[in-house]
């Protein structure tokens, strides 16, 4: 089997959010399955910083954009896991990886390269505004996939598409590349990573598609009088997923439907969640070499009293081994839930026995709030508004409790992380939260199967009544110790994820074959 995954991002290779860690490691993981996998996307500046070597294949692409014709160049890549393979210089994947069973698996990577179109700072901005020509740029990468694979002569079995930038290439597989070699019985799979995140552009930018205008219709990829990306390829896909079960069932719904629910409950029966997984060569706090001491399941009590000590030393908290630490890393943003928390900080601050880190950049108003109750309070809050991922690190080691009272969130990293350094998240019940902690409740406790705290309701309140359960099980030790261990031991890895993956590639290709022979008959 042949995966061809097309994404605009990827570690190591250029990043903005989470769909970069989730095309960076999921190709390799496939690999290990004993899957042929492939990745593509963009050239940008930033991928020479990889340390990867990069090769010229020769190959020229000639792309149709509009009223005109741009070409690109392909690149070729590889990353491995693997000491000694031509991708081990500055690959992030090598540190402490496990290559016992990995059977010398090794994913190559080309890029597109068009230097109009992606040679800049940004992947898709420039300061806080985005590139007037979005559409044309990702049209034009949409494309050059296409002609890279008819190039290339690819015998292609999945094309696994991720957001909007890729959402084109599902109805290109339809329209116009099924006759193509290597092609032909191909299925596309779009993975929709935000779906706040649509791609969304005037009209008049379905010249730039090449397609023909019959298709800017409701059904298909119109969008309230604009041309949809996102919607193009959840129409025009053979199957939808998206990065938890719970959020495949939301987006189905008016509240987090962004407007889309109705193609997608038209696509339910084709439609499936699969959680995003953790890298823990990144995120291990036995390996972890960002921690003054390191720790697993079984050493954790030593572990997390050395690096909380640190922590207050270095953020200037007062040392005091006994008080919780509530930890929050991530955008200050409503999506995240910082109003929550600055309502909580002004009720707890003056008069609850608890430590507060705060880790993050985003809302201007948010940034100077959270500054003013720091300096009303430099012995319970420290911020640092910045992003620092070795601070990052230290923080989910030395911290007893996380706070994520997201207002929507697809997956959610950070509480898996949490998890596996041993902090006890507090979740809003929304998304792939639900899907990967299990409330504290008398049963759970019981059974063993509790990980950490839900609410429900968006509301100051519901997250303090959260917090107030988990102060009052932090001063019992046997209680704690108990839900710290069930955190982490458990299995978040992308292995398990890349598992689920491949069962659905088997099933699309299964249903497509099947269809192919009724045809025939």
């Amino acid at each position: 089997m042949h995966i061809l995954m097309a994404t605009s991002e990827a570690v190591p290779f250029a990043k903005t959010g989470g769909l970069a860690d989730v095309s960076g490691a999921l190709p390799l993981e496939l690999a290990k399955l004993g899957l042929n996998t492939t990745l593509i996307l963009p050239a940008y500046p930033q991928i020479y910083k990889a340390g990867i070597p990069l090769e010229p294949t020769g190959i020229q692409l000639q792309v149709p954009i509009g009223n005109k014709t741009v070409t690109g160049r392909l690149l070729l890549g590889h990353i491995s896991p693997l000491p000694g393979s031509p991708a081990a210089s500055g690959n992030r994947y090598l540190p402490g990886y496990d290559t016992a069973d990995d059977n010398g698996c090794e994913v190559p990577v080309y890029f597109i390269e068009q230097s109009e179109y992606f040679d800049r700072p940004g992947l898709y901005q420039a300061g806080n505004e985005d590139f007037r020509d979005n559409c044309e740029r990702f049209v034009f990468f949409s494309r050059a996939v296409m002609e890279a694979i008819r190039k290339l002569r690819f015998q292609v079995d999945v094309l696994h598409c991720n957001d909007w930038q890729t959402g084109l290439i599902p109805a290109l597989l339809q329209l116009e590349y099924r006759g193509v070699p290597g092609l032909e019985s191909a299925v596309s799979l779009m993975t929709v990573h935000n779906l706040a995140y649509q791609g969304m552009f005037w009209h008049w930018d379905m010249l730039l598609t090449g397609l023909d205008w019959k298709y800017f219709n409701w059904r298909q990829m119109e969008f309230f009088g604009n041309l949809n990306l996102l919607k193009t390829g959840l129409v025009f896909a053979d199957a939808v997923s998206t990065v938890s079960p719970t959020y495949a069932q939301e987006i189905q719904t008016p509240t987090h439907g962004c407007g889309l629910e109705g193609v997608l409950q038209n696509k339910r029966d084709a439609l499936f969640g699969i959680l995003n997984g953790i890298d823990e060569t990144v995120w291990n706090p036995a390996t972890d070499a960002h921690l003054v001491k390191r720790y697993d399941a079984k050493s954790f009590l030593a572990g997390k009293a050395a690096n909380k000590a640190a922590l207050q030393k270095e953020l200037g908290l007062p040392a005091e081994p006994n008080t919780p630490l509530v930890a929050f890393v991530g955008r200050l943003a409503e999506q995240k839930g910082i109003d929550l928390i600055l309502e909580l900080l002004r009720t707890w601050l003056p008069e609850r026995p608890v430590q507060w880190v705060i880790l993050g950049t985003g809302d201007a108003k948010a940034q100077e709030q959270l500054q003013q109750l720091a300096q009303r309070f430099p012995h319970k809050l420290a911020v640092k508004l910045e992003f620092s991922d070795p601070l990052a690190h230290r923080i989910e080691a030395a911290a007893d409790l996380f706070l994520m009272p997201s207002r929507f969130e697809p997956c959610g990293l950070s509480q898996l992380y949490s998890l596996k350094y041993g902090t006890v998240p507090i979740v809003r019940a929304t998304g792939g939260l639900i899907d990967t902690i299990t409330d504290v409740t008398p049963a759970t406790l019981a059974n063993g199967s509790a990980t950490g705290y839900r609410f429900s309701e968006y509301h100051p309140l519901a997250l303090a009544e959260a917090l107030d359960r988990a102060i009052g099980d932090y001063a019992q030790p046997a209680v704690w110790n108990g839900l710290v261990t069930t955190g982490m031991n458990q299995d978040w890895t992308w292995a398990r994820s890349a598992r689920e993956y491949q069962k659905l590639y088997e099933r699309m290709l299964t249903k497509s074959r099947g269809k192919l022979r009724t045809q025939a008959q």
